[in-house]
């Protein structure tokens, strides 16, 4: 018998836990014959998300549940889920209904019908959705699939379902700073596309700020290629380049007697920008190493407080040797 397990990430959705848990209900039901696991992920919400994860994992032996002790993000819970459910097909998806729980069936058909690995979704359109949002995150995927060598599909949602082999690949790896996304595409598998119109939540109200999508981004482009890093080499080698032109022309100008006052301030303009542009290279540089220094610190993936398989308020602590 198959089992597939589903991994929740859930951040103060005390609203659409509820709806979510009754259409999920209704999927299972129909997929009769096939063993279900539903693993909700606590992100240290501050509402009443974690007692009603308790009321619904008491009432349903197929749900269960782990509460970290404070927020790790969304990355975390994703491999929190994957280092603890048994299943032999893996789904991670919204709590929100933006990922639609009868996509399941289809993607289960698929995955017994077709040679593939794994089943993932897209979104065919963002009806609903600020434009700004939409022309910024259109932007990112051209962004990174230009600078990365691992294509990501614009579009892509982090929900889809995946055989335990693929499964146990994206958990070993084990970095701190996670881009899920990403990882998916990086360790390969064959991968079925299944397209969706763009659905809007159930309930509550999203945790996706337009800071933190930037925040997201960045972590999306440092986490998967290290071209800003050449881009800091080219510029510099250019300035480089521009400087001894400029050197040149100004020696001939002072050689000829001609000092002008517009070639004080031409050099003005090129200090301003070489500065500029140095401040942003070492940024760059910092970014990365700022990663590395949070990888070479070792701290665990997250910290778990409470789950439904453990006495209320145990602390367990998952380091990345232990999940891996």
């Amino acid at each position: 018998m198959d089992k597939i397990s589903i991994i929740i990430p859930c951040l103060n959705e005390q609203e659409a836990i509820p709806v979510y848990y009754r259409a999920m209900v209704k999927v299972m039901d129909q997929m009769r014959g096939i063993a279900f696991e539903l693993l909700f992920v606590d992100d240290g919400s501050n509402d009443g998300t974690l007692e009603i994860l308790r009321n619904i994992s008491t009432m349903d032996r197929r749900c269960r549940y782990l509460s970290f002790s404070r927020n790790f993000g969304k990355e975390a819970a994703i491999y929190a889920g994957l280092s603890n459910v048994s299943g032999n097909l893996i789904v991670v998806m919204d709590v929100d209904l933006q990922d639609p729980p009868e996509l399941i069936l289809q993607m289960y058909q698929i995955m017994h019908r077709e040679d593939v690995d794994c089943v993932a979704a897209r979104r065919s359109d963002r009806k609903g959705e600020p434009g700004i949002r939409s022309l910024l995150s259109r932007g990112f995927y051209r962004c990174i699939n230009k600078i990365a060598h691992t294509q990501i599909v614009s579009g892509a949602r982090d929900f889809r379902m995946m055989n335990r082999q693929m499964a146990d690949a994206v958990l070993s790896l084990s970095e701190y700073n996670r881009f899920s996304k990403g990882i998916f595409q990086w360790v390969g598998f064959r991968t079925k596309w299944l397209e969706y119109p763009n659905a809007e939540r159930c309930a509550g109200e999203t945790k996706w700020s337009l800071r933190k999508l930037t925040g997201y981004a960045v972590e999306g482009i440092v986490g998967m290629t290290t071209e800003p890093l050449r881009w800091s080499l080219k510029a510099g080698m250019l300035l480089c380049a521009a400087g001894t032109v400029m050197a040149v022309v100004s020696g001939i100008d002072f050689m000829t007697g001609n000092n002008r006052m517009m070639g004080l301030l031409l050099i003005l303009c090129v200090i301003l920008l070489v500065g500029g542009l140095q401040l942003i290279s070492m940024g760059i540089i910092g970014e990365y190493l700022s990663k590395t220094y949070l990888e070479v610190k070792n701290r665990p993936v997250f910290i778990i407080k409470e789950s439904s398989d453990s006495v209320c308020g145990k602390v367990c602590r998952h380091s990345k040797e232990k999940t891996a």
